[in-house]
């Protein structure tokens, strides 16, 4: 057979088939990596929501080493949801199923806030929060408060928690943000983190009066800013300030209080 003959014979490589053939195979990668992401997000979610309890036990102090994370949360852990205007508990969403992330990017639940209103920088604000009562029997012993505002580079998302006083400081935990490791990262050191129990959120006439601050902290409203972190440590002062003030849950712990 000649030179000819076999080329005549043999499929023509054009610049058409090889973008049939790219086209193809890339459509069949997106569909395994579409399907994937499906079959995964209910493990993801799942994991997702047991960080989150994990953290909660973590900062009301009940998390210990080998626990069953779900199993401890359902027998020590209350989730509630109050209606931050009135500072009621409200029945209109399940607490155990509440999105108030997912609430605050929706109008119909939540609100714009001024400039004047925005201390943490976060936009929005859902009308309804969670909140989470550890008991023993009918004796709330602590409370743990959702909190979240912009640092440097990140929104930081952690909670608080509180003696049954109301105002005083159990602990603090965030437990997502992108803030620089080593400098605003610190939020996550526990060195840091135990400087916050026993910290005092109002003065005796019911003023927000705990305060990060840079160059020594002193005093039961102050706590140390982190080294070499200003704006991030401003971040976390602002969102405390927030939400322990009249726009966050201010009006719901005066409720608690009497």
């Amino acid at each position: 057979m000649s030179d000819n003959e076999q080329n005549t014979s043999a499929p023509a490589e054009t610049p058409v088939r090889t973008i049939i053939v790219a086209v193809a195979l890339s459509l069949i990668a997106s569909i395994a990596v579409s399907a994937a992401a499906v079959m995964l997000k209910p493990t993801q979610e799942l994991n997702k929501s047991l960080a989150k309890k994990k953290i909660i036990l973590e900062v009301a102090g009940l998390m210990e080493e080998g626990a069953d994370i779900e199993a401890a949360y359902q027998s020590k852990i209350e989730p509630r949801v109050i209606d931050l205007e009135t500072g009621e508990y409200s029945d209109a969403v399940d607490p155990a199923t509440y999105d108030q992330r997912k609430a605050a990017k929706d109008p119909a639940q939540s609100e714009k806030l001024t400039t004047a209103e925005d201390q943490a920088s976060i936009k929005r604000q859902a009308n309804l929060a969670s909140v989470y009562l550890v008991k023993e029997g009918d004796e709330l012993k602590k409370l743990i408060l959702p909190i979240h505002g912009y640092g440097l580079w990140s929104t930081l998302y952690g909670f608080v928690a509180l003696q049954p006083d109301m105002n005083t400081v159990s602990g603090l935990q965030f437990y997502e943000h992108a803030e620089t490791p080593g400098l605003g990262g610190e939020v996550d050191n526990p060195k840091w983190r135990n400087l916050w129990p026993g910290k005092k959120l109002y003065d005796d006439e019911g003023n927000v009066e705990i305060s990060v601050v840079k160059g020594g902290a002193s005093g039961e409203y102050q706590v140390d800013a982190l080294a070499g972190a200003t704006l991030t440590s401003n971040g976390v002062n602002n969102l405390v300030q927030f939400w322990v003030g009249e726009k966050g849950f201010g009006p719901f712990l005066r409720n608690q209080k009497q």
